[in-house]
């Protein structure tokens, strides 16, 4: 297909939305060829996870959408990437590919070949930043080396008079004579074949509509109750939008420019910053993925007892906090933060499974499987990571529930077996006097699991294990 001069590709990756996306604002003066490629095997060893793929389906249908009210289309193709925007180069006559940067390190390795390739072929790249706040090269302390500890890293954030605003969203977007060839969104086989995401389908509305009104309604009131409301999962008190900015569909600049700058909003900021500090982690400790940032753990003898594991996963430890996340986050792909602390650090400390196993199902089941995120939030539990939590901090899985969900609403609604019992037992079922639990219709080891490791001895196993490793 013969084309002007001036025909752009902008490639879609993690950035799917129209507005504030640099990429496509830049390449707007001229004919636009919007494109997406399906390769997860490109991917290294962390291709999108079951929940990722669902919500994928959906985002990539409702930018088709954004898309079309601007006047364009999404072209869809199944392929390696190089080969795809060679062929798209091929079929459009086009001079230049847009694109905004992704930061994990085989994308990063994968992004510079590419260009190198396009470049010697004469096409022009322009790339962006479009998910971050901030490069992750530009920032570091005073020894010229990246920051390790969180305070300090906020600290250069808060020095900072101003963030980058948003950048303005494309009216309309001129496209070519004749569209090339697309598969369709549903040509990529991303739903699952059976009914694993009823419940996510049933909690969440992906695309860049959704992530805006969610933002507005949070930004109005919502944020100035953060602080005290972010710990408790009994609550609505968090924003939900990870998985909105984990596929692009609204920036962190676009968060951060909407919620107001008080000290009663700045808990929220700061999560903000936590995901920025996560990205910048892994840019300059690529190993991270895979290893702790603290390699002195990597020898830890973990323990590899697949039965304890699966009820870890299916929610039946016993433990009505950590099977109410697990069941939670198998229902709707999401778990609540502070659920995702008590349940990674069970996991890690009361079983000594190892921290890699939990992140790999955290991985496959969540709608924001965000590989920075995860992987330092997993480090952060196993003590392996930058801030982490101290080997000889093991969270009480009763003691969590009692203080972050008192009244157990959290718990009923997510183990159904436990729905009668009152609130002073209803973290410790194990301990109710057998009247409380037959009138809760209630039978432990039949209708809802008992414990499958007592707390205490869970707890002198870790720090006898940790002691041990430490001494070596």
């Amino acid at each position: 297909m013969k084309g002007k001069h001036n025909v752009s590709i902008v490639w879609f990756r993690k950035d799917l939305r129209v507005s504030d996306n640099p990429a496509l604002l830049a390449a707007s003066g001229g004919i636009v060829v919007p494109l997406f490629i399906w390769a997860p095997e490109e991917e290294h060893d962390w291709p999108p996870g079951g929940a990722s793929r669902w919500w994928l389906d959906r985002s990539l249908t409702a930018l088709q959408e954004d898309l079309a009210k601007c006047g364009s289309n999404l072209v869809i193709r199944r392929s390696k990437s190089l080969p795809a925007l060679l062929s798209i180069i091929q079929e459009t006559q086009a001079k230049t590919v847009f694109w905004n940067r992704c930061y994990e390190p085989w994308m990063l390795k994968r992004d510079h070949e590419i260009e190198s390739a396009l470049r010697a072929q004469g096409i022009r790249v322009k790339i962006f930043n479009a998910g971050l706040l901030k490069e992750p090269a530009s920032i570091l302390n005073r020894q010229g080396k990246p920051y390790q500890i969180f305070t300090a890293y906020w600290n250069w954030f808060l020095e900072k008079d101003e963030m980058a605003k948003p950048c303005s969203r494309p009216r309309m977007l001129v496209g070519p004579r004749l569209w090339p060839h697309s598969l369709s969104v549903q040509d990529l086989r991303l739903r699952p074949s059976f009914d694993w995401a009823e419940g996510i389908d049933q909690t969440w509305k992906p695309g860049e509509r959704n992530a805006q009104k969610i933002l507005r309604k949070f930004a109005k009131g919502p944020v100035l109750h953060y602080r005290e409301e972010r710990d408790r999962p009994d609550h609505e008190g968090t924003s939900r939008l990870s998985p909105y900015l984990h596929f692009g569909e609204i920036s962190p600049r676009t968060v951060w420019n909407a919620i107001p700058k008080s000290q009663r909003s700045l808990s929220y900021l700061r999560q903000i910053v936590w995901r920025e500090f996560s990205y910048y982690l892994l840019y300059h400790f690529p190993h991270i993925h895979s290893s702790g940032l603290r390699r002195k753990y990597d020898g830890f003898p973990w323990r590899d007892e697949k039965h304890v594991f699966k009820a870890w996963q299916e929610g039946k430890t016993g433990y009505p906090i950590v099977d109410a996340g697990m069941r939670q986050l198998w229902r709707t792909g999401w778990m609540h933060n502070r659920v995702r602390m008590i349940v990674a650090s069970f996991l890690v400390k009361h079983l000594l499974i190892r921290w890699q196993k939990g992140a790999r199902w955290f991985w496959d089941t969540l709608v924001d499987a965000d590989l920075a995120n995860n992987t330092m939030g997993w480090q952060w539990a196993a003590g392996c990571g930058a801030d982490a939590a101290p080997y000889f901090r093991i969270f009480n899985p009763v003691l969590q529930g009692e203080k972050f969900d008192p009244q157990g609403n959290y718990v009923r609604r997510w183990v159904s077996e436990l729905v009668h019992l009152p609130a002073s037992w209803i973290h410790k079922p194990w301990q109710a006097p057998e009247k409380v639990l037959s009138q809760a219709g209630i039978v432990l080891g039949q209708t809802y699991p008992e414990p499958i490791v007592n707390h205490e001895f869970a707890r002198r196993r870790a720090l006898t294990a940790y002691a041990q490793y430490w001494k070596k």
